[in-house]
C-alpha cells in the first residue's frame, strides 16, 4: 500500500511539473537526489561496517554472552511467556544489545528471527502474541546508548561535532522506552481482565 501512495505522491508530483512546465526542474531534483542518496549511503555503510566489526570483536571477546546476561533478567520479566531457553530469547538478547549500540539495521534480521521464534510459540497464528507485542513496543522504541546511525549522517554533513547528540539521544530513547514498556504492560493487564 504504501508503494502505491509513493508513487501516486511521484506520478502527481511529475504531472504537477508538466502542467507548470518544470519538467527540467525535475529532472535535476531526480539527479540530485540521487547523488545524495549515493552520498549518504556510503557514508552510513562505513560507519555501520565500522560498528558491526566493533560488534563481532565484542562477540568474539565474548562482551555481547556478557551483555545478554546482563540482559537476560530484564528479558525474562519483559517476556514472562516465553520458555526460559527458548531460541527466542537468543534473537531478542541480540535485538537489544543491538539497538543499545545504535546499529538498528543490525537489529532488524535478529528483530525478524526473534518474530518468527515466537510466532512458532503463537496458538493462534493470525493474532499477535503479548510478547511479540512487547518485541515490537521496545525495538521501536529502542534505547540507545551509541547513536551510530544519526553520527554518520551527521559527519556525512560535516557537523562540526557530530556525536553531540549521544546525551540527548540516551535522554529521549530511555524515556521512549520506559513509556512503551509501560503503555505495554497497561495494555496486557487489561486484556487480561477481559
Amino acid at each position: 500500500m504504501v508503494n502505491y501512495i509513493w508513487a501516486g505522491m511521484i506520478l502527481i508530483g511529475i504531472a504537477v511539473a508538466f502542467v507548470n512546465g518544470k519538467v527540467e526542474a525535475v529532472n535535476k531534483a531526480v539527479f540530485e537526489g540521487a547523488k545524495t542518496g549515493v552520498t549518504v549511503t556510503f557514508g552510513l555503510i562505513s560507519i555501520l561496517i565500522f560498528w558491526m566489526g566493533v560488534m563481532k570483536i565484542a562477540e568474539e571477546a565474548g562482551l555481547l554472552n556478557k551483555m545478554a546476561h546482563l540482559l537476560g533478567p530484564l528479558a525474562r520479566w519483559l517476556f514472562p511467556t516465553i520458555p526460559k531457553d527458548h531460541p527466542a530469547f537468543g534473537y531478542i538478547l541480540s535485538n537489544m544489545t543491538a539497538n543499545l549500540f545504535g546499529l538498528g539495521n543490525a537489529a532488524t534480521p535478529m528483530g525478524i528471527k526473534a518474530m518468527q521464534e515466537l510466532q512458532k510459540l503463537n496458538p493462534d497464528p493470525k493474532t499477535a502474541t503479548p510478547a511479540m507485542c512487547t518485541l515490537l513496543a521496545l525495538n521501536t522504541s529502542s534505547m540507545t546508548l551509541i547513536p551510530t546511525t544519526i553520527i554518520a549522517i551527521r559527519m556525512n554533513y560535516n557537523s562540526a561535532n557530530p556525536a553531540d547528540i549521544v546525551g540527548v539521544t540516551l535522554v529521549a530513547t530511555f524515556i521512549a522506552t520506559c513509556a512503551a514498556i509501560i503503555i505495554d504492560r497497561w495494555y496486557q493487564r487489561r486484556e487480561r481482565r477481559r
